[in-house]
């Protein structure tokens, strides 16, 4: 089967094509054949050695597919080594999807999905009436985050994002604004991937008992130490949020997942299908999404 693997650390060009052998389900597990594989920024940390160690090399990266299982189930799956035309599951990894979603959306509902949900719901603790700003508000994570968080009761929801075109994006998905720093008014939640200068520009602009919830550094930039007393005389605080250990805490996907197909199936969530591309252009899916050229959900199509 063809796959996506790398053998060396390294930006999209480290990526190759090539042929494995079909993997081998064990007790527990279920094969499926991949309608598209999602793309997440997670990805690129795997690929640039963030995430993984020498010692797992090679790799094929990839944590997300949508597919069908040998007795004809179309299923949503998180995964391991995802870039390829098949993969291995487990079980419990598995949720049956209906037949006219798209699979972008239904990725997007996935690890984007799960991460904004717990950055409103679990980390900021959202509270009715709340300003939130959302950093990369067009991608997969800032997309969906800008409309759950009108969705829980956010007051306002300023955008924040990098093109014109974006802006028009972030608009028609319900936020009330796009924004620049510094702010003309105080935020009680921040949430940012993006970490650098606009870490330390939203931590300036929060509000008496606001929440600037971290969960990326898109910018690859060092994170200005957070000196505690300073914390203090803003009377505000810094969350972490990472989704791999959360989704292993009980209850932190099903609830939510449902939650999120639910507010999809009602109409009151739109996810954001991106960019497509074929299976063996991983590295230009890559590319583009390191160069900000992507909005919404990236997948690969075997």
């Amino acid at each position: 089967m063809l796959a996506i693997q790398f053998d060396r650390f390294g930006g999209p060009e480290v990526l190759r094509p090539t042929q494995l052998a079909t993997p081998v389900p064990g007790p527990g597990e279920v094969l499926i054949t991949v309608e598209a594989a999602g793309v997440n920024f997670a990805d690129t940390h795997q690929v640039d050695g963030s995430y993984l160690t020498a010692d797992a090399l090679p790799y094929v990266p990839g944590s997300e597919v949508v597919g069908r299982t040998p007795d004809g189930r179309r299923v949503l799956a998180r995964v391991s080594r995802g870039y390829a035309e098949q993969v291995v599951a487990k079980e419990s990894a598995v949720l049956d999807m209906p037949e006219g979603l798209g699979a972008a959306e239904a990725l997007a509902l996935l690890v984007q999905g799960l991460t904004a949900w717990h950055l409103l719901r679990t980390s900021a603790r959202l509270r009715t009436g709340e300003t939130v700003v959302v950093h990369s508000a067009a991608g997969g994570v800032g997309s969906l985050a800008v409309q759950l968080a009108k969705e829980f009761g956010a007051g306002r929801v300023l955008a924040q994002v990098s093109s014109p075109a974006k802006e028009r994006l972030v608009l028609d998905l319900g936020a009330d604004a796009v924004i620049s720093y510094p702010l003309q008014e105080k935020a009680d939640v921040v949430l940012d991937a993006a970490g650098g200068e606009l870490f330390d520009q939203a931590l300036a602009s929060l509000a008496s008992f606001g929440r600037l919830v971290t969960y990326g550094n898109a910018s690859r930039t060092g994170f200005t130490p957070v000196d505690p007393a300073r914390l203090g005389r803003l009377n505000a605080s810094v969350v972490g949020f990472w989704l791999r250990p959360t989704l292993a805490v009980h209850g932190a996907v099903s609830g939510p997942v449902k939650e999120l197909f639910a507010l999809a199936a009602a109409g009151r969530l739109r996810p954001v299908a991106g960019g497509s591309y074929p299976l063996a252009e991983a590295g230009r899916a890559h590319e583009d999404l390191l160069a900000r050229r992507t909005t919404g959900k990236v997948i690969l199509v075997p």
